[in-house]
């Protein structure tokens, strides 16, 4: 019999559905605080919680029979999930549960836009008829640019698609054959900028996006669209998006998200041609319907068959393949990281390959890893070992493993491969002394180098002064080279220089390197 505690408010559909469940037991307990959790947590296997629930490692640790938490909805911040790892409990969540609702109401957002809903109804209220002033503007056959193209995305692009839009979208990391099974032209993010009539936001946010709706490219934007953002407030630069809006450059914005929730002090508030909701992006009944049974059936499919759905932790390994995979998952995992900054295209397939000691583990648990560096700056969920495979299929990505005992050049050896575009990029990574991660070799270039912290890779023409032109513009930001590598190509005229540096370039920097007349590609890669 599994036992699940239920300790905050869940939809009754959710809950039917576990009693209706042969050999479980559930009992609901809401409004517990932390030390009435503990009392109680140390008989359930599974513990069922929303937002008001907070599980602290102490909770963890009183739950000596827990096995999976279950949060019904996206965000994860009031569960340890490093002490739930610790401890080999599965977090849960349910990231396309309110994918549906979030996608409506940046639709809803863009009609309330075009019929200026918001202001002609203050307008009835106070008693006014004003008609001509109202006068709107027809969606079919405007175009919505859509800026991030995972699920939320697609759902937007086929409703809009309904509506006779003309729909172009932008995202790195899906491949071209996702966009074509819906329609959708792929576009790169100054093309989706400069053609939008309504521009949509449904990325995540994180180092590279966080405040990519600057002045500039608001600037870059035509005269009168519009902008709707239902994904995260720190997206949009809302200083640019004021003075743009009062400007009249932009006709309108809808915000559902902010740079601070909620936006009390915001010069926002003061323009007329701007509609707000208070972050409503899952609150729709049917959402958390949707997110209750959801989490029901992936805590009930966990704890009958061990399968872990969107579980955003580690399974429990055993002690003895964790400590024997665990430097080549490592090498694996920085292998990953390095191949997704260095490709100029979203990857089609991956091909993993393991030579002489490293093919004694189990390949599969290593690609893994290889994935979950590819995908861990790309997506707005966590990504890791359990949810990579998945997360890659629905990015387009396939994957290829292979393992012989022929050991080369090196006792032990891995090499990934990602293919993209009809080109490819290959790096291999080896162990020394069984444990410490070197890279070897990026595509026909020969190098060896320690991956660790912030690295600046250059392709470059081999002739004299390009070392010193790097270094220079190095110096003269007061950037310090802890090691360097060059590795030279025996087929072309090119060489390779891989330069670690004592911390992140900024991006006037990273101009600098890019601006020397014989460097053809600069990427730093933050490790």
């Amino acid at each position: 019999m599994h036992k699940i505690l239920i300790s905050d408010k869940l939809a009754e559909a959710g809950i039917n559905f576990l009693n209706e469940q042969p050999g479980f037991q559930v009992h609901i307990d809401t409004g517990i605080d932390e030390q009435q959790l503990c009392d109680i947590i140390g008989e359930y296997d599974a513990l069922l919680i929303r937002s008001g629930t907070t599980v602290t490692e102490k909770v963890l640790q009183a739950g000596k029979k827990l096995k999976v938490i279950g949060r019904a909805g996206i965000g994860v911040d009031n569960i340890d999930v490093n002490a739930a790892t610790e401890r080999g409990v599965i977090v849960m969540n349910t990231p396309d549960a309110n994918a549906t609702t979030t996608a409506e109401l940046a639709i809803a957002h863009i009609m309330s836009l075009s019929r200026h809903l918001p202001q002609a109804d203050r307008s009835i209220r106070a008693r006014k008829w004003e008609r001509s002033k109202l006068m709107g503007t027809e969606l079919a056959y405007k175009t919505l640019a859509i800026f991030g193209f995972g699920t939320i995305g697609r759902i937007v692009a086929e409703r809009a698609l309904g509506l006779k839009m003309q729909v172009i979208a932008y995202d790195p990391f899906v491949t071209a054959e996702v966009f074509d099974q819906i329609g959708v032209e792929k576009v790169e993010l100054d093309d989706l900028i400069a053609r939008a009539d309504y521009l949509t936001l449904h990325c995540p946010m994180n180092d590279n996006t966080r405040g990519v709706i600057n002045a500039e490219r608001i600037a870059a934007m035509k005269k009168g669209a519009r902008i709707i953002n239902c994904a995260r407030g720190g997206l949009i630069d809302e200083a640019a998006l004021y003075v743009a809006l009062k400007s009249g450059h932009l006709a309108g914005a809808a915000l559902d998200v902010y740079q601070k929730e909620p936006p009390s002090d915001s010069p926002l508030l003061e323009l007329d041609n701007i509609v707000f909701t208070p972050h409503l992006g899952a609150s729709t009944s049917e959402a958390q319907v949707a997110v209750s049974v959801e989490i029901a059936r992936q805590v009930v499919t966990y704890l009958n068959t061990g399968e872990a759905v969107n579980a955003l932790n580690l399974p429990r390994l055993s002690a003895e393949e964790l400590h024997k995979s665990q430097p080549f998952m490592t090498m694996a995992h920085i292998l990953g990281r390095t191949l997704a900054g260095l490709a100029i295209h979203p990857l089609e397939r991956l091909e993993i390959a393991l030579f002489g000691r490293a093919a004694e583990v189990d390949v599969h648990i290593v690609s893994i890893e290889a994935l979950v560096g590819v995908l861990g700056e790309q997506l707005s969920i966590p990504v890791n070992r359990v949810n990579a495979v998945n997360l890659a299929k629905r990015q387009g990505i396939t994957l290829t493993e292979s393992r012989t005992e022929e050991a080369f050049d090196y006792v032990s050896l891995i090499r990934l491969t990602g293919f993209y575009n009809g080109a490819s990029l290959s790096l291999a990574g080896t162990l020394l002394g069984g444990r410490h991660p070197r890279l070897v070799s990026i595509d026909h270039y020969e190098i060896e180098v320690v991956p660790e912290g912030t690295l600046l890779i250059t392709r470059h023409e081999d002739k004299p002064g390009v070392i010193a032109a790097l270094g220079s513009v190095l110096g003269n930001a007061n950037i310090n080279i802890t090691r360097m590598q060059v590795g030279v190509a025996d087929d072309n005229q090119m060489a390779m220089a891989v330069i670690s540096v004592s911390g992140p370039l900024p991006e006037d920097v990273m101009a600098g390197v890019c601006d020397i007349p014989a460097v053809q590609q600069a990427t730093q890669i933050v490790l």
